[in-house]
Formats: structure tokens, C-alpha cells, sequence
């Protein structure tokens, strides 16, 4: 029954890239409608914009600001009436189309807070456009952080067709990150990556970890972390509990995730486990916000300012986000009946 659907809240991102028409593109799927009670946050005006330039016109309940939700099955649309589409630059980063971004994204960040709605599921974003009203603004793990005062551990989280990626560091220069590496904080990934994999309903996440150096650190020859860091972390993970297994050498373990040997690859460093994973599906990649209270979901890929408004934006990425916060969404109330 669509009562016993969770909640989704979708945001429309970035105006100037593809956002509005993969919002639109999504809403006109039966299967993502069927998979939860969508609320839609953002500017009417922009969505409508968007469905016209990818040619479809999904049915909505259309709600003002402050209007309670309804009964109806139809996903709920709230127009914010924040964004009039004469003020939208397309295909570039602009202070208004931050703006825009940020205020949909943070109301439906609250109202997952409040408890309004289940999970979030948010199309794409663009950095340099945040930053222009958000300075502060570094990634969306900081911004989720600061927008519902959230003091644990939250990481992202790539995911393709069952495959995830998790990382020790993130977004920090390379040059920074041999020093980053520590067993501890490889220990905490582990086991941050463990409990988002259980909470998306693998029963006992298998784990691998990769290398930092040049074939694991060939014994020594190309480095010590493997033998001092991280092979004593996966050691230590082990006893604990976790199916984690490594140090593998980074330039092979992807090719024996695909084949099914793990559900998931801990790299040291983002484009360690980036480049492997949009290499295989760049248009199918989900990037999970995990650690917080309740899901957070994306499309791997970005904005495409190159291919905007032109209606032949791919909704496969947004398709799988959606789905995978809908199912996440539903294990956690499944979870919480228990």
C-alpha cells in the first residue's frame, strides 16, 4: 500500500545544468513512483521548464509553501517560488543558481530531521555555484553536517549495481594523504563502511582493502604502509568481527569486485576508487551520504553544464540514487519495526 511507502524528499539542483529535466525525467518513470511518496522541492517555474525541454509532463500534486501533504498516490510537488527561470544562466556557475541548490537542499535536509520525510535524493549540484553563497562550502558531507548540527562520522559512499566504494580520506590534496593514513582511521572506515552496507541490506559485507603504494608496497620496495598501517588494520578489523581482507594491490582489486569476490573496495584516497568506479558506469553511479540519521542519495556525476537544456541528459545515475534511497528508506523501517 502507498501509505506503507517511505518517504522521499527529491531536490532539484543546480538550475543552469541538467537537474531540472532529470527531475522531470525521474517523476515520469512508473517505477520511481512506484517505489515511494516523493515530495519535490524547488521552483515550479524551473521544473516545468525542465519537462518541457525532456518531453514529458509527469502527473503532480502541486502544493504552496506551508500546505499540509495530502492522500493522493501522485508525488507532491512544493513550489518554494524561489527562482523566477529569467534569472537563470544556463550551462554556467552562478550565485543564483547556488542559491537555488542550497535552499531546496537544506528544507529538505529539515525535514528529514524532523522526521517529514525518510530519506533525501538531491540532482546534481555544482561546488563553485555553492560556494558563492556558502563559502564554508567544501563538500556535501560538511554542508549536512552544519545544516542539521550532525557531530558523528559521515562518509561518501559510491555505489554501482552492488558494488560500493568507500575511502580513508577524501577531499584533501594528494599530497596530504600518506600522512592521513593511519590505522585508526582505516579502522573507523571499516566499520563506518560495514554499517552503511547492513543498513542497505547486505547481511555480512565483504570487505576489501586496497593499497596505498605500487603493488601493495612489493614487499617494502615501494613503500612501508601496507606492512606497518594498513595491514595491521585489516588484522585488527578481522578480530573484531569484520569480513575485510588486504592490503590488494589498487590496480587489481576493482577487477575482482566486478567479477563478485567482494561487495565492496576501502580506498585510500578519492580518485584511488573514483576512476574504477565511473570507468565501469558513469552513468549508473550513485553516491551515498552515509553515517547520517537517514539516507542521503545522488548521481555520481555532475551538473553537465556541456549538454544542459538539451534534453539528452541520461537519468540512469538519478534512477539508481532514487531507487537505492527508497530501498534504504524502507530496510531502516523494516529495522525500526523490528
Amino acid at each position: 500500500m502507498a501509505s506503507e511507502l517511505p518517504r522521499i524528499a527529491l531536490v532539484m539542483g543546480d538550475p543552469a545544468g541538467i537537474s531540472p529535466e532529470l527531475t522531470a525525467k525521474l517523476l515520469a518513470l512508473d517505477e520511481i513512483r512506484a517505489a515511494a511518496r516523493i515530495v519535490v522541492l524547488g521552483d515550479r517555474r524551473i521544473f516545468e521548464q525542465g519537462a518541457q525541454v525532456a518531453g514529458v509532463d509527469p502527473a503532480l500534486v502541486y502544493l504552496r509553501q506551508g500546505q499540509p501533504l495530502t492522500s493522493a498516490p501522485a508525488p507532491h510537488f512544493i513550489d518554494l517560488e524561489n527562482l523566477s527561470p529569467d534569472k537563470v544562466e544556463r550551462c554556467k556557475a552562478t550565485k543564483v543558481g547556488g542559491a537555488f541548490a542550497i535552499d531546496n537542499f537544506s528544507r529538505a535536509l529539515h525535514m528529514a530531521q524532523a522526521g517529514a520525510v525518510d530519506a533525501v535524493c538531491f540532482t546534481p549540484f555544482n561546488k563553485q555555484a555553492m560556494r558563492y553563497v556558502y563559502p564554508g562550502y567544501e563538500d556535501e558531507i560538511g554542508f549536512v553536517s552544519d545544516t542539521i548540527g550532525f557531530t558523528g562520522i559521515a562518509r561518501e559512499f559510491n555505489v554501482l549495481e552492488g558494488l560500493w566504494n568507500a575511502r580513508v580520506t577524501s577531499h584533501i590534496p594528494l599530497a596530504k594523504v600518506a600522512s592521513s593514513i593511519t590505522t585508526e582511521n582505516i579502522l573507523a572506515e571499516l566499520e563506518l563502511a560495514d554499517r552503511c552496507l547492513r543498513a542497505a541490506g547486505i547481511a555480512r559485507p565483504r570487505i576489501a582493502v586496497a593499497a596505498i603504494n605500487p603493488h601493495a608496497g612489493d614487499g617494502g620496495n615501494c613503500g612501508r604502509e601496507e606492512i606497518e598501517i594498513i595491514e595491521p588494520a585489516v588484522k585488527a578489523a578481522v578480530a573484531r568481527g569484520f569480513d575485510a581482507s588486504g592490503p590488494y594491490p589498487a590496480d587489481t582489486v576493482f577487477v575482482r569486485a566486478r567479477g563478485g569476490a567482494f561487495d565492496a573496495v576501502l580506498t585510500m584516497y578519492h580518485d584511488q576508487g573514483q576512476i574504477a568506479m565511473k570507468l565501469m558506469g558513469f552513468d549508473r553511479g550513485v553516491t551515498l551520504l552515509g553515517g547520517f540519521p537517514f539516507p542521503i542519495c545522488t548521481p555520481a556525476h555532475g551538473t553537465a553544464y556541456d549538454i544542459a537544456w538539451k534534453g539528452v541528459a541520461n537519468v540512469g545515475a538519478a534512477r539508481a540514487a532514487f531507487l537505492m534511497a527508497a530501498k534504504m528508506a524502507s530496510e531502516k523501517r523494516i529495522a525500526g519495526n523490528a
